[in-house]
């Protein structure tokens, strides 16, 4: 009797012999990625105000800071700024230790109760004269000034044509150095995640003088990767 011999093949191997064929069945290609970039003038900002106030009891601190928040909110209000602009953020209440050498032990001086507003503003112009009125009225922090702006899309789809413009002109050079011709878009990935607003401002906020602000120009980036198939389909 013939004895049959059985031959076992790992897995792996198969695997990657497979594989293999795979890559032999791709068509030749030429892969790169293109950047697009449009900048503008803002049109909105988005600031955060804060007010802090303290006294020698938890109530009378947070009493106080309540009626300053309350003017600002009015405040704001009186200069045109929407409700849905204006959102509360932190709410904090905590005691003032006296550290001092000369105590015995933490002693509670008094409390300090805060909260923060985050406002956008959309007439910029008028950005400078709401800041100043609002620190009038009892806000005594400005921070994480930002310049943005409202409405993206337009932009952000411009900057895309930019990168597939920037892509494909890469493509074309790569193909024409490499003596080969360039062939159909096979793949093209969008990896334009988002972008960042504008420059951001801290200051500690101070009446009696106009706040400075500086515009400055918000950059949209887009970020594309295409695969070009070398030849034709012929």
């Amino acid at each position: 009797m013939r004895k049959t011999a059985l031959i076992l093949i790992p897995a792996f191997l198969l695997a990657a012999a497979a594989s293999a064929g795979r890559a032999d069945d791709l068509p030749p290609r030429i892969t790169v990625t293109g950047t697009g970039e449009v900048s503008a003038a803002p049109d909105i900002a988005l600031v955060s105000i804060g007010v802090t106030q303290e006294a020698e009891e938890s109530r009378a601190a947070l009493d106080a800071m309540n009626a300053a928040t309350a003017a600002v909110l009015e405040r704001m209000a009186a200069e045109g700024i929407a409700a849905a602009d204006m959102q509360t953020g932190a709410l904090q209440l905590y005691p003032l230790y006296n550290n001092s050498s000369l105590s015995s032990g933490n002693r509670i001086d008094g409390y300090r109760a805060s909260t923060t507003i985050r406002v956008r503003v959309r007439d910029l112009a008028t950005l400078g004269p709401v800041l100043d009125t609002v620190v009038s009225d009892g806000a005594n922090t400005l921070s994480s000034l930002e310049f943005d702006i409202d409405d993206p899309d337009p932009l952000l789809d411009e900057a895309r044509r930019a990168a597939v413009a920037d892509a494909r002109a890469a493509a074309e050079l790569l193909a024409e150095a490499a003596g080969v011709d360039l062939g159909d878009v096979i793949e093209l990935t969008d990896q334009s995640g988002g972008y960042s607003p504008g420059p951001v401002m801290m200051m500690e906020a101070r009446s009696g003088g106009s706040v400075p602000v500086a515009e400055g120009e918000v950059t949209i980036t887009a970020n594309v990767t295409m695969v070009y198939r070398i030849g034709s389909d012929d």
